[in-house]
């Protein structure tokens, strides 16, 4: 098989393009598509500031790599989320990646900046995705608009999206597939633009040009993501993908193009600011807030059980003695009501 741009010898074959290349044309495939993408959809420009989301995983570092190599302004934002091994070896791989291209990280622990995701997910019986993204968002926007930056992008692939697009159309929510789209325009004057660069690049793709690159990356998907309905809906599509290959790229662009403008998404201005950190919210209080002092709470009632618990378990010795020395014989406590 040969690369249909230049002849030599192809690594790679795109079934969903009808196309096949070699190393170096891929990778100069694969950085166009971003940079027709960034200017079709109007993304952003060379003069604005870019905070990339990153995750120590090949889509967020793959399009850090492109944004980098295209000469945006760009600083990378990596947030550790707490859960064991795996953060610890993403956060390395997001560190190794911003030493190695000399770019700025900021890096913010959620253990120390509020709470882990797992000590989350274990106080308020969530799922750990649930409280994850709770905690993502705020802390994305919070970066975004501390450090004065007019964009963040994040590394949502094309399989994303398709597998997002599919559960939200199975189940009719109306209000995010009104949101469906790969620039979201700020609700609040406070908030930057998002914008995610990949959406028309396959998990393939990303990972091929990572590897191509020699981008270091984490593997292992995050051990909370396991029995997600995101990873089962990824599933489908990609059976039908291996049957009619282009499938996922002409369900995500066929949406936007033809439906997602029937969708009116509803006025989701935030009219105020949370009493408790002042970022944009719905309510008095803003849902990481509140999520925070739900933890707080049931941390508090934990700790009162786990003491009183103790007082009881050490009782019975103390009741053995009496005055003077006396011993009481072993025996259970009275019933008073008798």
């Amino acid at each position: 098989m040969k690369c249909t741009r230049c002849h030599e010898r192809a690594e790679i074959n795109l079934r969903s393009h009808h196309t096949a290349f070699c190393r170096s044309c891929f990778i100069l495939y694969f950085q166009r598509q971003i940079d027709r993408t960034i200017t079709k959809e109007k993304m952003f420009t060379p003069h604005e500031r870019i905070l990339v989301a990153v995750s120590g995983g090949k889509d967020s570092l793959a399009l850090w790599d492109v944004l980098i190599a295209q000469g945006y302004h760009t600083e990378g934002l990596y947030l550790d989320l707490g859960i064991g091994p795996y953060s610890a070896q993403s956060r390395e791989k997001a560190e190794r990646f911003a030493r190695t291209h000399t770019v700025p990280l900021q890096v913010v622990t959620l253990a120390e900046e509020a709470v882990s995701v797992p000590t989350a997910a274990q106080f308020t019986h969530r799922v750990p995705c649930a409280a994850c993204g709770t905690m993502k968002r705020h802390f994305f926007d919070q970066a975004a608009i501390e450090g004065g930056f007019d964009v963040l992008a994040t590394g949502h692939n094309l399989d994303d999206e398709a597998a997002r697009l599919l559960g939200n159309a199975l189940h009719w929510q109306t209000e995010y597939l009104a949101r469906e789209k790969p620039v979201l325009t700020p609700t609040h004057p406070r908030f930057v633009r998002k914008v995610r660069p990949l959406y028309r690049l396959s998990e393939l793709e990303t990972a091929v040009y990572a590897f191509f690159r020699g981008i270091d990356y984490v593997i292992e998907e995050c051990p909370n993501s396991v029995g997600a309905t995101q990873l089962f809906y990824k599933d489908i599509l990609n059976r039908i993908e291996a049957k009619m290959p282009g499938t996922k790229l002409t369900f995500v662009q066929e949406f936007l193009r033809s439906a997602q403008p029937l969708f009116v998404a509803p006025d989701g201005s935030p009219p105020r600011e949370c009493e408790v950190c002042g970022m944009p919210a719905f309510a008095a209080v803003c849902s990481f807030c509140s999520l925070l002092r739900e933890v707080e709470r049931k941390q508090d009632n934990a700790e009162r059980k786990q003491a009183a618990a103790g007082v009881w378990q050490e009782e019975p010795q103390n009741r053995r003695t009496g005055e003077g020395g006396r011993e009481f014989p072993d025996s259970p406590i009275p019933d008073l009501k008798r």
